[in-house]
Formats: C-alpha cells, sequence, structure tokens
C-alpha cells in the first residue's frame, strides 16, 4: 500500500528542483500543502466505501500516492527556507526543522490509538485537513521568496551535471534511509517475532525510537558550542552501527534492552539527515534548492530499499530479522566512512573562512 507514497516523494522531489526555479520555492512549498490535503480528504472519503473492498483499497493507494507528493515538495522546501532564513545558524536551523518533523512522526501513533480508540479513526484525517486548510491560508500571505538572484543562478545551471561533491552526500542520505527504516519500520515486527514482545510493547519501542530521534535533534543542535556538529557527524554512524550490532544479539525475551537499543538506534540516526542537507546547501550553494531535492529523493530511494528489500532476503535467500539487522550494521560502517569523506570538506570551508582576510 505504501509503494504509490516512495515512488511519487522520489519523483516529487527530484521534480521540486527544477519547478523551484520556474515556479520559486513558495509554490512548490503550496503544491506539497495540497497534495497532503488531498491524501487526507481521500481518506476520510474511504471512510464511506469499506465495504467495496476494492474501491477501498484503490482509494487508499491513492491516498499514500498523495502523501509521496505532500512530502517531497514540502520537505526539501522546508529545508531551504530554514537555510535561506538562517544563513548563519543553517545547521541548527535544520536541526530544529527536522526536530519538528520527527516529533510529528513519534506523535502521530498517540494521535491514532486516540482516535481509533473513539471509534472515529477517520476523526484524525478530518483534524489534519482542517489544520492544512489554516495552513495553506496562512501561507499564501508569507512572502516566502528565495530571491531572484538565486533562482537565476539555479537556472543558469539547471542543465548542468550535478558536481561530483553532490553525490557524495546522496550516496550518505540513501545509506542513512537503509539504517533508519530498519528500525522505523521493522522494530515492531523483530519485537514481537524475535523477542516474543507483546504488540504494545512493540509499539513503545517503536515510540522510543522516534522520541530518541527528536530528543537527538533538539540535543545536538542545543550542544553545538560545546560539541561541534562535524564531530556529532563523526560520531552518530558509529552508533548507528553499534545498535544494530546489540538487535543482532539481543536474547529472545529481553525486551527492556529491546527497547533501550532501538532508543540508541534513535540517538544515533537523529542528527544525520538534517545536517548532511545543511552541510550540502551550505557547500553547494548554487543549486541548494536542487541539493535539498536530490537529498531527500535519495533518502526516500533507501528507505524503499529497507522496507520492501527485507521480505525478499526472507522468504527468497532465508535471512531472519537477527541477521538483516546484522548486515545493516556493515551499511552504517561504510555511512561512518562517507562522514569523513563529507566533514573533511566541511572543516576546510570552516578553516577558510576563520582566515579570510577582511
Amino acid at each position: 500500500m505504501f509503494v504509490p507514497q516512495a515512488i511519487t516523494a522520489i519523483g516529487s522531489a527530484l521534480l521540486g528542483a527544477g519547478l523551484t526555479r520556474s515556479l520559486g520555492a513558495k509554490q512548490v512549498y503550496l503544491l506539497g500543502l495540497a497534495g497532503n490535503l488531498l491524501a487526507m480528504t481521500l481518506l476520510i472519503v474511504s471512510q464511506f466505501v469499506i465495504h467495496a473492498h476494492m474501491l477501498a483499497f484503490t482509494i487508499l493507494l491513492a491516498a499514500t500516492a498523495c502523501m509521496g507528493v505532500g512530502f517531497g515538495f514540502t520537505v526539501p522546501a522546508l529545508n531551504t527556507f530554514a537555510a535561506g532564513f538562517f544563513p548563519t545558524r543553517v545547521d541548527k536551523a535544520v536541526l530544529g526543522l527536522n526536530a519538528l518533523l520527527g516529533l510529528g512522526t513519534a506523535l502521530a501513533p498517540v494521535f491514532i490509538a486516540i482516535f481509533v480508540g473513539l471509534g472515529i479513526w477517520w476523526g484524525l484525517p478530518l483534524l489534519v485537513s482542517g489544520l492544512l486548510i489554516g495552513l495553506l491560508l496562512f501561507s499564501v500571505r508569507l512572502p516566502l521568496n528565495q530571491g531572484a538572484q538565486e533562482r537565476a543562478v539555479e537556472a543558469a545551471i539547471g542543465k548542468a551535471p550535478l558536481p561530483a561533491r553532490f553525490w557524495v552526500f546522496a550516496t550518505f542520505v540513501l545509506l542513512y534511509g537503509i539504517c533508519e527504516t530498519m528500525n522505523g519500520n521493522w522494530a515492531s515486527l523483530y519485537m514481537t517475532q524475535i523477542l516474543g514482545a507483546s504488540t504494545t510493547v512493540a509499539s513503545l519501542a517503536l515510540t522510543v525510537f522516534w522520541s530518541a530521534v527528536t530528543a537527538g535533534r533538539i540535543l545536538f543542535a542545543a550542544i553545538e558550542r560545546w560539541f561541534p556538529e562535524n564531530r556529532t557527524y563523526r560520531v552518530l554512524p558509529l552508533v548507528v552501527a553499534a545498535a544494530l550490532v546489540i538487535v543482532a544479539f539481543i536474547p529472545k525475551g529481553d525486551l527492556f534492552l529491546g527497547i533501550l537499543t532501538f532508543g540508541l538506534a534513535g540517538l544515533g540516526c537523529s542528527a544525520l539527515l538534517p545536517l548532511t542537507i545543511s552541510f550540502g546547501q551550505k557547500e553547494l550553494t548554487s543549486i541548494a534548492a536542487s541539493v535539498a531535492g536530490g537529498m531527500i529523493a535519495f533518502y526516500q530511494i533507501g528507505y524503499g530499499i529497507g522496507a520492501f528489500g527485507v521480505g525478499p532476503l526472507q522468504s527468497w535467500v532465508g535471512l531472519d530479522l537477527n541477521a538483516i539487522y546484522g548486515a545493516t550494521a556493515l551499511v552504517a560502517l561504510v555511512m561512518s566512512a562517507l562522514s569523513f569523506v563529507v566533514v573533511k570538506r566541511q572543516n576546510a570551508r570552516a578553516l577558510s573562512a576563520r582566515y579570510e582576510p577582511t
């Protein structure tokens, strides 16, 4: 059911860069909000055709496709706005923005449980639809423009090949997408199938993971003066790798260690995506919007590999989740090696700025 979401998220993130050059970032952002609103509307409509199973499922496919469009347009635009509005504090601004994204992800299961418990699951998309309408009306009046000069620069190089450095960032976020998805999508199944947890405990592990992602983004934005972003960027992939190795060897029945380890994985994942986006936008300033959209697209490709690749590994290759988590630790170690490649250029930029004559 979520295949359309992954496909449209990748496509819209890639398409968004070109649309930003022609329409402006504000219009792309508004298109994304409209995609989200349409997705919520389709979810509400599906309530009225639940007895026609094929039709209801088709509507749900269309809804997830619209959610992909909304994600692919709004997230790159918002990251570009954050970098543009706070040029001297790009890393902190992007970390703060993505902390709110993580908070929404962590709170979603709570709201779902509330509305399902009340017997009106459709009340949640109805509530979100109202909020989206308000946000659309509010955003239309805002002067969310990147400036004609920046769009002209991007238009001038729009047909040029992407620089080699972009592919370093893109590879990193693809690998990150795999690692995050192994925890965010498969934690519940691992807890129930491998550790023997109840559905409630499995949901708690997932909530702890996303809560740690959010808390980590806030934490590393707050301590940047004492623990610089470059150091954070080098350390966190090792934390992810360690968490994945621990998951692979947790004894059956040790539910507390499972929950704790997924929290550790969330902390490791927390700042990596927003820092990659902010590093890329600071380094490749002339194509900042393209960088944000491209990275979100590659992140979604990583999500697709993690979300839809585990099943074939289990059924065709015969691997269990323990072995797959252990193999994913190798992905995190490659990501760790790439982090030094990214940070090396960031350190050089910082030194150049420090000794630049005034």
